[in-house]
């Protein structure tokens, strides 16, 4: 439904460019959300890109699309326009992403929009600057509400509707002790329930789920899903609150983590390349495709090795494909789920040995019923037995291995802090397909005695 509704959307656009309708065209653009404007930009030129973003009365929808854009968009859009609508754009833009926009310019861009902003609001830009982008510290919103614990109930509500008012998600409220150190929270909900009088020691909650500034984004959004929580604070290690990371964050870095894996996983690189040029495409799939040119090489060889045996018994290369694909298919799977599982915490490293051999006994038992399958087809078609005992064996050792290897290699990059992900693409696949053919030639080699 969405998809047809922004298919919709970007063909009318398209046709009402054509004819020149400004008018008509302007009234949809500033009806049309930000979020579904930015599925329009993918499809248009940059000339009609700038048509429409000077369409757009609203100066905050601006920032939102802004924010939706991916990088190579943004830059082409924004490098024309005058730094001061720059500046008043970025202003009316939420902290978090406005440091992660000024992020992407070059950094005499950088400063010279930071020099003209309101020194408060460049101040909480340049202290988000200062972490990882893919941490906490990197993600977090400097908005935030805490009052000290000895404030009563009434006392923070007249606090949220005077001091307050600008902050965009007051999710929870957070407590702070005498030294300014994060002791508890209390949700809204909590605050309006309790008499008015109350001190907010008394009702508050005490075991905070916090994280550092430091910590992962990935880690964040596990604690935040995990926890059920709309909101994490984010401390210094003087336990100090500096910001918190919000739900809507938290989605954002699970589809950015998510895309990044799966493009990983296919082997093009961990970036969106559908809005690239084709030369810097293809400069980002180069270098992943190698491992499957290299292993290509090695099974040319290891079939190389056997070529005599290929020439006395020519239907031997009939299953190479298919014991091949087995192989690749379970390894692929293994690994998908050992890397789904590490990205989503249901698995852990200290379960390495389990997750293996869970998953070899699967590749075991799948190997034997498909074994057994392409066995009889083999008997059938060449009435040998040596040959359909021999790619039987092949097929159960090629799906077990290719197991073992796709639930091993994730489970040891994750311990040597290695994203599992890459362990996906194709360096597993490429091994896979070497060890069949290797395994598959040497089984032949013994029971056909070539």
């Amino acid at each position: 439904m969405l998809s047809e509704r922004n298919k919709i959307l970007v063909d009318s656009i398209k046709r009402l460019m054509r004819r020149g309708a400004v008018t008509h065209m302007r009234k949809i653009v500033n009806k049309t959300h930000a979020a579904d404007l930015s599925v329009v930009f993918r499809s248009l030129s940059l000339n009609s890109q700038r048509k429409l973003f000077n369409m757009i009365d609203d100066i905050e929808k601006k920032g939102i699309l802004f924010s939706e854009l991916d990088e190579d968009t943004f830059l082409d859009l924004v490098e024309d326009i005058d730094i001061d609508l720059l500046v008043n754009i970025l202003q009316h833009m939420k902290t978090d992403d406005v440091a992660d926009l000024i992020g992407k310019f070059p950094l005499e861009k950088s400063d010279a929009i930071l020099k003209k902003m309101e020194k408060e609001e460049s101040e909480e830009v340049e202290d988000l600057l200062r972490y990882d982008d893919d941490t906490a510290g990197g993600i977090m919103v400097p908005e935030f509400i805490a009052l000290n614990e000895n404030k009563t109930a009434k006392e923070a509500i007249e606090s949220i509707q005077t001091e307050y008012q600008d902050v965009e998600m007051p999710f929870y409220l957070y407590v702070e002790d005498q030294y300014g150190s994060l002791v508890g929270v209390i949700s809204l909900r909590q605050l309006v329930v309790v008499a008015p009088g109350t001190p907010l020691r008394d009702f508050m909650a005490t075991d905070v789920i916090s994280v550092q500034t430091g910590e992962d984004q990935e880690e964040v959004a596990k604690i935040v899903a995990r926890y059920d929580i709309l909101a994490v604070p984010v401390v210094d290690e003087k336990r100090h609150l500096v910001g918190i990371v919000t739900v809507d964050d938290v989605i954002d870095i699970f589809r950015q983590e998510a895309t990044e894996d799966i493009l990983k996983m296919a082997g093009a690189g961990e970036e969106f390349v559908e809005t690239k040029s084709v030369m810097r495409s293809t400069r980002i799939r180069l270098p992943w495709l190698f491992a499957s040119c290299f292993g290509g090489i090695v099974a040319f060889y290891i079939i190389g090795r056997f070529e005599e045996s290929l020439t006395r018994f020519i239907y031997l290369a009939a299953f190479i494909p298919v014991i091949m694909g087995m192989g690749g298919n379970i390894g692929t799977q293994s690994s998908t789920i050992v890397v789904r599982g590490l990205a989503t915490g249901r698995l852990n490293i200290r379960d390495l040995w389990s997750v293996v051999f869970k998953e070899l006994s699967i590749g075991l038992i799948l190997g034997v019923v498909y074994g057994v399958i392409i066995g009889m087809v083999a008997q059938l078609q060449y009435s040998r037995e040596a040959l359909a005992v021999s790619v039987c064996l092949a097929v159960i050792s090629s799906m077990s291995i290719a197991a073992l290897v796709g639930s091993f290699v994730p489970m040891i990059f994750a311990r040597l802090n290695i994203d599992p992900a890459v362990a996906t693409g194709p360096f597993v696949t490429t091994a896979i397909d070497i060890i069949s053919v290797l395994f598959y030639f040497e089984i032949a080699t013994m029971f056909l005695s070539l």
